[in-house]
């Protein structure tokens, strides 16, 4: 039996060079539109009104009016979407470390305090030899996790293990030391 093939109609094409003119023309209304609302990124939000009119540019109807009508059209509707967007967002506070009172010493600095540099050699050596990488880069170089992970070809993953398990195996070594979970 034989099949007939339905074909859709191609969409139009957005003509490139209406586009940019469009856009020469209108985005810096655009941009300070969106400055004025007070807007968190009005760079950004410009481009997404820019991004959502392309398609639409195969439709237009009205030429550079009925572009400009549209297109503060999109501009006014994502403004309103990022506005309900903080309206419904949590009121969020910057972290400052020296007002934070929770401080206290990590198991780290509590080893080193309490034993000399050839104590924690001693302890350090009877870790695995991934462990004591870890603890050497992650503690004594400072190093961040990626960066870490990144030195001995593991995951961030794999090095938060490895860093955790050494440090309960130091723990257990000195069971005076305890760490503080307040």
């Amino acid at each position: 039996m034989p099949t007939v093939k339905e074909e859709a109609p191609a969409p139009e094409q957005p003509d490139e060079a209406l586009f940019c003119a469009i856009y020469r023309e209108f985005s810096p209304s655009v941009l300070s539109y969106l400055r004025s609302r007070n807007v968190e990124d009005p760079e950004g939000l410009t481009q997404e009104v820019f991004l959502a009119l392309y398609p639409q540019l195969g439709r237009l109807c009205g030429g550079m009016k009925g572009a400009r009508s549209l297109l503060f059209s999109i501009a006014h509707a994502r403004y309103v979407d990022e506005h309900r967007r903080r309206l419904k967002a949590p009121a969020t506070t910057d972290y400052n470390p020296d007002a934070d009172p929770r401080c206290s010493d990590s198991a780290e600095d509590q080893l080193l305090a309490v034993e000399g540099a050839s104590n924690v050699r001693q302890l350090l050596e009877t870790l695995q030899p991934d462990q004591q990488e870890v603890i050497a880069l992650r503690v004594v170089a400072d190093l961040s996790v990626e960066t870490t992970a990144e030195i001995m070809g593991k995951t961030p993953g794999a090095i938060k293990q490895l860093q955790h398990r050494a440090l309960c195996r130091l723990r257990k070594l000195r069971p005076y030391l305890k760490e503080d979970r307040s």
